[in-house]
């Protein structure tokens, strides 16, 4: 269920109450940079009344400079109070959609793509898709000179208990601060790799999911800068090591409340929608990578070994598979997305594994591919007679397998897809062109 919207009179309320002085507004561009304004109160009613302009023209995927004015609608169910920076007066945050000058949505602004699509599932009779993100990171130390390195803080594992550190307490701060915001974390812990953390804060719908890892990311990043650290949400920032995902758990809700995809009587206790939903999700996997996997760098992560998913299936008994199907049943039972990662803008993610879920039921699409087995130990022929494909292993062919669906290239919509096509094929010409230390070492003297 979305948060209430607060009115006008009660966010006025809210900046006298807590002596807020100054106002951010933020919105997401198309490559899940977060951007933002800032305003001084006195601009409060402005920001009220749907009137503050930007130029579009600037930020990257959005529009030329003969187009460039646009407006900024905050959504005020996303308003809160930032727990820092009291020193000059509190500072509120709001989250914003992008309009266009005659007041319609902007169709290439993310979030609003997201609501489009929402739409769409809600014209199917659904009422909510739920998304527990679980967004991996690294801590790394900063040089002299306040750049980042590549020292992790610490050289522990999963779910170890660091010594008191930077590192520990760096990740308590940032639990603190998400909890001030408003956030219900319900874990924080080491993960695999030396210097990678995990915080796994409650569910929420679509909507409210994605502004939260926007948020999330924004307090990880403040609070490490804070103790000299530089928190990373790339994918494989080093070699050898476990990568950063952000799992996606979604689940579709009814008219009732219900979670749709429980069914008490089937064996596995997933109803019909639960295995459609599924059988979009194979369907579409490899070209929704592009999108939830969409830098050039996410692709180090996809390979055998590191306990990233490499191959197209599910299963409700090992991880190894793209979605698994968590124990929890009832209202808790779920698909667990273990392909996307940090990287990724949750918006476009979130729009395109819902258009996945969506095409399979509107189609009755089978939920092909359950693999119960260790995909990993499994021989090529093996795979092959199981139907079982690869997910794509570089950033260029996911986006052929993009370019080639349109379903999910309708989860972007014309002007998203058009500026993302041109933005990642331009990141992987640079890429391509780029030699790199690994190559000089295997080549230089051999060749």
């Amino acid at each position: 269920m979305a948060k209430r919207e607060y009115t006008k009179d009660e966010v006025r309320q809210m900046v006298k109450d807590e002596d807020i002085r100054f106002l951010r507004v933020m919105f997401t561009d198309l490559l899940g940079t977060i951007k933002s304004v800032d305003l001084p109160v006195s601009q409060l009613d402005k920001l009220l009344d749907n009137k503050i302009m930007f130029d579009g023209s600037s930020i990257d995927g959005f529009v030329r400079i003969e187009e460039s004015d646009m407006y900024l609608y905050p959504d005020m169910s996303t308003w809160l109070t930032f727990p820092w920076g009291a020193e000059h007066g509190k500072v509120a945050r709001v989250i914003c959609s992008v309009h266009n000058t005659d007041g319609t949505p902007f169709s290439g602004d993310p979030r609003n793509n997201l609501k489009r699509v929402l739409k769409d599932m809600r014209a199917l009779g659904f009422k909510d898709f739920n998304i527990g993100p679980e967004p991996e990171f690294f801590l790394f130390k900063l040089d002299e000179n306040g750049n980042p390195t590549t020292k992790v803080n610490d050289q522990e594992n999963y779910f170890d208990m660091e010594p008191a550190d930077r590192g520990e307490d760096c990740r308590r701060d940032i639990v603190l601060a998400l909890e001030k915001m408003g956030f219900d974390v319900e874990a924080a812990h080491h993960e695999v790799a030396p210097g990678q953390h995990e915080v796994d804060f409650k569910y929420a719908d679509a909507l409210e999911a994605a502004d939260n890892i926007q948020t999330f990311k924004l307090v990880v990043k403040t609070i490490a800068k804070k103790y000299g650290l530089h928190a990373t949400f790339m994918p494989k920032p080093l070699s050898g090591i476990n990568g950063s995902g952000m799992h996606l758990n979604m689940s579709l809700f009814d008219q009732e409340g219900h979670n749709a995809f429980y069914d008490k009587d089937d064996k596995n206790q997933l109803s019909q929608t639960a295995y459609h939903f599924l059988g979009g999700l194979m369907k579409h996997a490899r070209s929704f990578t592009a999108i939830c996997d969409p830098i050039v760098n996410s692709y180090k992560r996809l390979v055998p070994g590191y306990e990233a998913p490499v191959y197209v299936a599910w299963s409700t008994s090992n991880r190894s598979p793209l979605v698994r199907i968590p124990n929890d049943r009832g209202m808790g039972t779920r698909l667990e997305l273990r392909s996307a990662d940090p990287s990724a803008n949750p918006y476009l993610a979130i729009a395109s594994v819902l258009e996945a879920g969506l095409d399979g039921l509107r189609n009755d699409l089978p939920p092909v591919h359950n693999i119960d087995e260790n995909i990993y130990q499994m021989s090529l022929a093996e795979r092959q007679e199981k139907g079982i494909v690869n997910l794509p292993d570089t950033l260029h062919n996911a986006l052929k397998d993009l370019a080639a669906d349109d379903v999910i290239k309708g989860s972007m919509g014309e002007h998203l897809y058009k500026s993302f096509m041109e933005a990642k094929t331009w990141e992987y010409d640079g890429y391509r062109q780029h030699v790199s230390d690994w190559e000089r070492q295997q080549y230089m003297e051999k060749y």
